[in-house]
């Protein structure tokens, strides 16, 4: 049997490597995609240590609507096809209040936390619908449920939208045999947490959700039979 195939983006460091690492254990064929080469190649070297699936490295940013379809082209192109999305690339920026926030960084976090997952949506789209099956995972925050000043309007508003993105595809798509799967995690210990104003010590980290426990959520979405969906999972620290 043909091995699955992952598209998971901002796959380089956080969440998205994560993810990569738990599906190679899993075996199945992926595509890493982020904006920083050297870092897909080191998430590479990191899945594929104990793993014998292979790894397309694709250095995309999925806010340029362009690369993106450079990106789906030549995955497609390798791989034939795409059972799995996981979106799980997302920036911020430290002037990130409404009395702060500039044009261009706003602009910048919606072109890639919410244009850019709808944009790499619409490119596996035509596929999955052609073999009536595929699973989309989005991983949103629990800023996508609660707007809070912690994570600025910019992200929020990101936010709100990719759970709206993961709705209309259920709504919509179910028929055709695809599922889509929101996660809406609460503090993660990864490099995003970088970018906040003031950002947290170590000892605030080590209470917060590791990558690695999301991504323990998307392979519960993923690893359930065709005929059930997790539609929204909320995940927080203990």
């Amino acid at each position: 049997m043909q091995k699955k195939v992952a598209v998971v983006t901002g796959a380089g460091s956080g969440v998205g490597r994560a993810v990569a690492i738990a599906l190679a254990r899993q075996d199945w064929q992926l595509a890493l995609v982020g904006r920083r080469e050297n870092l897909l190649k080191e998430t590479a070297c990191k899945a594929w240590k104990d793993a014998t699936s292979e790894a397309l490295v694709c250095a995309c940013d999925i806010g340029d609507p362009a690369a993106v379809a450079a990106m789906s082209a030549r995955v497609l192109a390798h791989f034939g096809q795409v059972d799995l999305l996981v979106n799980a690339a997302g920036t911020n920026t430290p002037k990130r209040s409404l009395e702060l926030l500039s044009r261009a960084d706003y602009r910048r976090l919606v072109d890639t936390n919410l244009d850019g997952a709808y944009d790499c949506v619409q490119a596996f789209l035509a596929s999955m619908r052609a073999r009536r099956s595929g699973l989309i995972v989005n991983i949103v925050s629990e800023a996508g449920k609660q707007a809070n000043a912690k994570a600025g309007v910019a992200y929020v508003i990101s936010k709100f939208g990719m759970a709206g993105l993961t709705q209309s595809i259920n709504a919509e798509e179910r028929a055709n045999g695809i599922r889509a799967c929101a996660i809406f995690p609460g503090d993660i210990d990864t490099p995003i947490l970088d970018l906040r104003p003031s950002p947290p010590p170590p000892e605030a980290r080590q209470r917060m959700l590791q990558a690695s426990d999301v991504a323990e959520c998307v392979l519960l979405a993923v690893n359930l039979p065709p005929r059930a969906v997790v539609e929204e999972l909320v995940i927080r620290p203990a």
